[in-house]
């Protein structure tokens, strides 16, 4: 074996140790994180009861006799990101659209960098926005609806449209940018081969390129919507913060913000609680990416 070889062969195990390491690293992050949630979530469970903490309405952890339920909670998270990922989605998928298939270059290169500049923005200056733009218009809303409303509680635009939208603009970034690469990576010659029998360029990007990308949309929008799921900051500020039903114009509390609100003063029991908050988004997240993982498999094998 020559110099050369021998160089080649120890770097190359080098690499190959270097990627062994990380991938065990990964894994036992991924493993350390869920073990020592479920310590830390589950005594609660026992103390209050799955029932009473899963599908109770009330929550009042300082009362003299405590309340722990979270179905408000747990609804207004599935509810806002569903509402945020059906707003967003569509709208970062067809911006992406517009950057690699519609615009021109000169347009293209500006507008790329300001969707980096949206993923660079921190979430607590999307939180103020929020606050100072978007809460007062939903005021006015509020105010035009319920004017004749003496039972509504009004909550000065922080409400879940607000915590909704806001979420929404949050998720643009990551989908358009996900999706911009996979329509990128489309082969040229589908396209020419689509508008040489005939279809026109808006046929050629909705009947052949979109279909061509559908994997990397589908990983983006299952990006964003864990981006969706695990913001806590933004929506603190903009969503009223409050345990109601998740209504449109009622201030709500997600599991994010749920943790944040409170775990600064919590102690015993309702800090075990907030720990099992914690647990319930992991479960959640983690059954959101496993099943749109399975459609997208399942879409790939049947394609």
């Amino acid at each position: 074996m020559t110099g050369n070889q021998k160089k080649r062969y120890f770097t190359e195990k080098a690499a190959e140790w270097i990627f062994t390491a990380c991938g065990f690293i990964a894994v036992l992050a991924v493993a350390s994180i869920t073990i020592y949630m479920f310590i830390n979530g589950t005594p609660a469970l026992f103390q209050v009861g799955l029932a009473k903490l899963l599908f109770g309405t009330l929550w009042q952890p300082a009362a003299a006799e405590p309340s722990f339920g979270i179905l408000f909670v747990i609804l207004t998270s599935i509810i806002g990101t569903a509402a945020a990922v059906l707003l967003g989605a569509p709208m970062g998928i067809l911006t992406a659209v517009f950057i690699e298939e519609t615009a021109s270059r000169p347009l293209a290169a500006l507008v790329k960098p300001a969707v980096e500049l949206l993923a660079g923005i921190p979430s607590v200056i999307y939180g103020l926005l929020g606050i100072y733009l978007l809460n007062p218009v939903m005021y006015k809303l509020e105010l035009k609806i319920f004017a004749d409303s003496p039972d509504h509680q009004f909550t000065g635009g922080a409400n879940l449209i607000s915590a909704v939208i806001v979420l929404a603009i949050m998720i643009l970034p990551t989908v358009i940018s996900v999706s911009a690469s996979a329509i990128h990576a489309v082969p040229a010659s589908q396209r020419a081969a689509s508008l040489a029998l005939g279809a026109t360029p808006i046929q050629t990007i909705f009947k052949v390129t979109l279909p061509s990308a559908k994997s990397g949309i589908t990983a983006a929008v299952v990006l964003g919507t864990g981006r969706a799921i695990g913001e806590a900051m933004a929506i603190t500020l903009v969503s009223g913060s409050s345990v109601n039903l998740p209504l449109p114009f009622n201030s709500v509390r997600f599991l994010t913000t749920a943790i944040v609100a409170e775990m600064g003063y919590a102690s015993g029991l309702h800090r075990q609680v907030l720990f099992t908050i914690g647990l319930v988004l992991f479960v959640f997240i983690m059954f959101i990416n496993i099943t749109l993982t399975k459609i997208l498999k399942g879409r790939e094998k049947k394609g």
